[in-house]
């Protein structure tokens, strides 16, 4: 444990502990990291390594999970007393559930003022609740059109689509070309980065989940939604093995040239990108997601990650020193290739904007859109019911109203 704490400086974000001699290498935080998507595994051993030189009195101990497993590890972990987690990384649709469980601390007072406006707004959503913040924003994040250029070009297609029905277009454009089999791919799988599609689309038709606290999903832009997931799926222009797919499948086929179009997160445009990574590097660009036409321009899901401390431990301010070094924009201004910074100053910084030009140009106008998903407690909940319910669409099982419906009178027995 720590015996003595000279200081803790918090300047230009950048939060360096100095120990006292006797304390050194005292102190070790065990860090909950996702394995998947967003920041890589080298790229948070690289900044926890600058992290640990600037600060000799703490250590940090890494684990990463996959996303899926993420939220349970945080909820068991606050039995384990001083032997938990005292960094977590936690999803924009958790700080409700994790909030009234007592799971996160309050860290309003720590962060400074200035920092409300400096930072986008929609990165503030992914840590509050009821008017407090449980963390700092750290993963700026939603789902973008990534397309192969040469692919386009070949079928004749001088332009990406603007809207979803001019998609389905495209496609069917490409698929009679005999350009590739299926023009379009998902990460459709029952799980989360479904509803992550699901809600993006829902977006684009101007739907919602809830209506004065009561399920509003079986109706309007979000039954249209499920309905332009199956109909992609009946018309063979979505590759049919989406429905098991989560991001990194969807980044393999599109790498492997195998797709048209693909939609997923920041990380993946460095990726596909990397002719180490990609076998169609150089033939990348990435847009907004599409809108529909009367309804919006664009579609986006609010995709961010915030840093938090456990409420158990029993290193807080080692913890939020840890947390202000990873958050703060120098720092996010040097990995900005797998996830774009929270800062909106870091947008006109050459070392953020150079060779990913058409992607900042995209998230000005994503990020400025990002839809969220329902902000309650339940949520665990009623993901799984949509994905359960959905998938069975998706899958040929029930039609899209009979799924709707049955997914309402669940939630609304859990609500």
């Amino acid at each position: 444990m720590m015996k003595a704490i000279k200081k803790l400086v918090l300047g230009s974000a950048l939060a360096t502990l100095a120990m006292a001699s006797t304390a050194m290498a005292d102190t070790t935080l065990n860090a909950l990291f996702m394995s998947q998507a967003a920041y890589s595994e080298d790229d948070i051993k690289s900044m926890t390594a600058q992290f640990e030189a600037a600060n000799p009195g703490v250590k940090v101990s890494l684990e990463f999970v996959p996303y899926e497993a993420l939220h349970d590890k945080i909820i068991a972990a606050a039995g384990a007393g001083d032997d938990g987690y005292d960094v977590v990384l936690f999803d924009v649709i958790w700080p409700a559930e994790f909030a009234t469980g007592g799971f996160l601390t309050d860290v309003s007072d720590r962060i400074p003022a200035e920092y409300t406006d400096e930072v986008f707004e929609g990165a503030w959503t992914t840590v509050e609740y009821e008017g407090k913040r449980y963390g700092m924003p750290w993963i700026l994040d939603t789902k973008y059109l990534f397309y192969n250029t040469e692919i386009l070009a070949e079928a004749g297609i001088s332009q990406p689509p603007k809207t979803w029905t001019e998609l389905m277009t495209q496609a069917r454009q490409i698929k009679e070309k005999g350009l590739v089999e299926y023009p379009l791919v998902w990460s459709w799988s029952q799980s989360e980065a479904m509803i992550c599609d699901f809600t993006t689309l829902t977006a684009a038709n101007d739907g919602k989940f809830f209506d004065a606290g009561e399920p509003a999903f079986t109706t309007g832009g979000a039954r249209d939604a499920v309905a332009f997931m199956k109909a992609t799926l009946d018309e063979g222009l979505t590759n049919p093995a989406s429905r098991e797919y989560f991001e990194e499948d969807v980044r393999r086929v599109f790498s492997n040239g195998e797709a048209a179009f693909a939609l997923n997160w920041t990380y993946m445009n460095a990726l596909a990108n990397d002719p180490k990574e990609s076998k169609v590097a150089g033939k990348v660009k990435v847009v907004s997601a599409p809108g529909v036409e009367g309804k919006s321009t664009a579609s986006s899901v609010n995709g961010s990650m915030g840093l938090g401390i456990p409420a158990n431990s029993p290193h807080a301010d080692e913890a939020w020193a840890y947390i202000s070094f990873l958050t703060q924009k120098d720092i996010q201004d040097d990995y900005a290739k797998l996830s774009l910074p929270i800062w909106k100053a870091s947008y006109s910084e050459p070392k953020v904007m150079e060779g990913q030009e058409d992607l900042i140009a995209a998230a000005r106008e994503s990020i400025a859109v990002m839809y969220p998903r329902p902000l309650v407690p339940s949520y665990t909940e009623v993901s799984d019911i949509l994905q359960k319910n959905i998938h069975k669409v998706l899958l040929n099982q029930t039609s899209a109203d009979e799924a709707l419906e049955a997914a309402a009178e669940r939630v609304k027995r859990i609500r």
